[in-house]
């Protein structure tokens, strides 16, 4: 499944120790931004993380 720029984003249910949380009830009317990033850890992803 591929995604591009104003997709909508499948919903995600996670259970968490605050109780069940869906994604988009999280978001709301709001913008959220995700990020995606390789396996490894490289440097270059916490400079991104962080230019944001």
């Amino acid at each position: 499944m591929s995604l591009r720029i104003n997709d909508t984003i499948p919903d995600l249910t996670v259970e968490t120790d605050q109780g069940s949380m869906s994604l988009h009830d999280w978001v709301g009317d709001s913008w959220a931004i995700l990020f995606s990033h390789p396996k490894d850890f490289t440097p270059v992803c916490t400079t991104e993380f962080g230019a944001v």
